[in-house]
Order: C-alpha cells, then sequence, then structure tokens
C-alpha cells in the first residue's frame, strides 16, 4: 500500500514541539531555542517548522529547516540532524514524509533541500532512492543509564588511565553556573582557540541566545539549557566544558584547556564528571 504524506508549515506550538523533540531525543539542531537563535543571528534566514502527517492525520515526523539564498538566484534548505521521527515510522512512512517536505518547501524555485538525518546510513532503509550529496555527520553517542561503574568500565583503556592519572592530581573539577557572566569567560578562551588552531564553530553570541531561547519554554528551568564543568589547578582556571542539555540529551559544545590542563588530563576529569552529573 502505497502510504502519502501532506506537509502544513510553521503551525506547531512550541509546547508540542518541545514534548516531540524530547521524546524523540532529538539533535539540538532541530530544538525549537535552536531554530530561534539561528533565526536571530541570520536576517536572511528563513525558519521552517514542517509537520507531515498521513492521510488520517496521524503524525510521521517533524523537521526544522532553515532556508537561505543561495548563489543569488537558487535557495538551499537545510535539515540538520533531521527529521524527527514521531512513534515507530516504518521506511515508507519516512520516505513519503521526506519526499512530502520536499515538495512543499514554501520558498521559490530554484531550490535544494539537503538533510543530515539523524541515524545511521545503513539503518536509513528510507534512503533508498535519494543522492548523497555531502558527507554525514559522524556522532558519537553515550548511554548514560548504565550504573557508574559499567560506564567506567566502558571506557577506553587509556583514556581511563589519563582519567585516573587526573583523578590522582592536584585538579579540582565542578559544575559552574549557567548564566552568561559566569561561562563567557569559557567562549572568549575558546574563540582565541579557533584563531590559534584555524578552524571554524559556531559563533559564540549563538550559546547565549540558545540558552535565552530554552528560558522562554514552558518547560524551561535554571539550567537554562547550559551545564558549564570548570577545572582548576593550584586555584587556577585550567580547562573549561559547556554542554547543551536539550531533553533527554546533553551535547558537548565547547571545550578549552591551557597547558596545565593538558598536562595533567584535565578534559578527561571534566568529560567523565560531567557524565556522573548529566547522569542525574
Amino acid at each position: 500500500m502505497k502510504v502519502s504524506a501532506a506537509v502544513t508549515w510553521n503551525r506547531t506550538a512550541r509546547a508540542e514541539w518541545d514534548a516531540l523533540t524530547a521524546g524523540a531525543d532529538a539533535a539540538y539542531q532541530q530544538d525549537w531555542a535552536y531554530g530561534e537563535a539561528l533565526a536571530g543571528a541570520n536576517p536572511k534566514l528563513k525558519l521552517l517548522r514542517g509537520r507531515a502527517e498521513r492521510s488520517d492525520g496521524s503524525l510521521i515526523a517533524i523537521a526544522q529547516i532553515a532556508s537561505r539564498p543561495f548563489a543569488m538566484a537558487a535557495n538551499f534548505a537545510l535539515c540538520t540532524l533531521g527529521p524527527v521521527w514521531v512513534g515507530a515510522p516504518t521506511d515508507e512512512d519516512k520516505r513519503a514524509a521526506f519526499k512530502a517536505l520536499g515538495r512543499a518547501l514554501p520558498v521559490r524555485w530554484p531550490r535544494l533541500l539537503v538533510a543530515t538525518p539523524d541515524e545511521a546510513r545503513a539503518e536509513a532503509g528510507w534512503l533508498s532512492g535519494f543522492s548523497r550529496v555531502m558527507t554525514g555527520d559522524a556522532t558519537v553517542l553515550i548511554d548514560l543509564t548504565p550504573d557508574e561503574a559499567a560506564l567506567r568500565a566502558q571506557l577506553d583503556g587509556k583514556w581511563r588511565n589519563a582519567l585516573v592519572k587526573a583523578e590522582k592530581s592536584d585538579l579540582k573539577a565542578e559544575r559552574g553556573g549557567s548564566k552568561p557572566a559566569q561561562y563567557r569567560w569559557l567562549l572568549e578562551a575558546e574563540m582565541k582557540q579557533r584563531e590559534a588552531r584555524g578552524y571554524r564553530a559556531l559563533p559564540a553570541e549563538l550559546t547565549e541566545a540558545w540558552q535565552a531561547g530554552k528560558l522562554k519554554g514552558d518547560g524551561s528551568d535554571k539550567s537554562g539549557g547550559i551545564a558549564l564543568y570548570r577545572a582548576e589547578l593550584n586555584r587556577q582556571t585550567c580547562a573549561g566544558m559547556l554542554f547543551l542539555v536539550h531533553g533527554r540529551r546533553a551535547t558537548y559544545h565547547v571545550g578549552w584547556n591551557d597547558e596545565a590542563g593538558r598536562a595533567h588530563a584535565a578534559h578527561n576529569l571534566l568529560l567523565w564528571t560531567a557524565m556522573l552529573d548529566l547522569k542525574t
């Protein structure tokens, strides 16, 4: 039986969107607050939140898509780590939903819709028939549900040895505050690190916009979608890590350490500290 899907745009209330992305363990790029942050940073960007439904009205997927002008005449639309599947759709459901999203995309031609699904290609049978135009994301997911002993046993041996070294040192690791003034130092340090090493990443101001957007949600809390961890050595900050918290997931976002931090494996200690803290 052939599956059909219909799409509506920007008609899903935030409370439902947040509940759907949280329930699906969606990536932060599909979070409502991330869309707000992107749109606020780029006035030329058109933010589209699609809703794909079967003919009986049941929901197959939601998809947050960022569209912007490309090469003067065309439009490039990107669905990063989406769509977000709802329930347990079949490959036929998924294929129909994605095709419907492309057909109904409310931007003028010529246009190109590109998606980087949040699932392994080998497990995504619905991708059959679509063209691959870019390399997929490489993502490491850590399940934090096992107990501490089980988590530690799963660590790579060399990595665990470095963690033991850090734990035996004079490093002190703790969770920091979530107000911008309490984590802006890390963003500034990471910006200098980018310049020194010659790599690019999301603009630092998007982090504050993300936090502000998360606090606007009905389910917001004092953490504001931010989890900051810092390490000190002899009362001097030598490393930091910042995570974006969304639903039941937390995503590593920014990291920095100085020479003393690297010498004492501060990042191993911070990541382990964050894993145990976020587990709760």
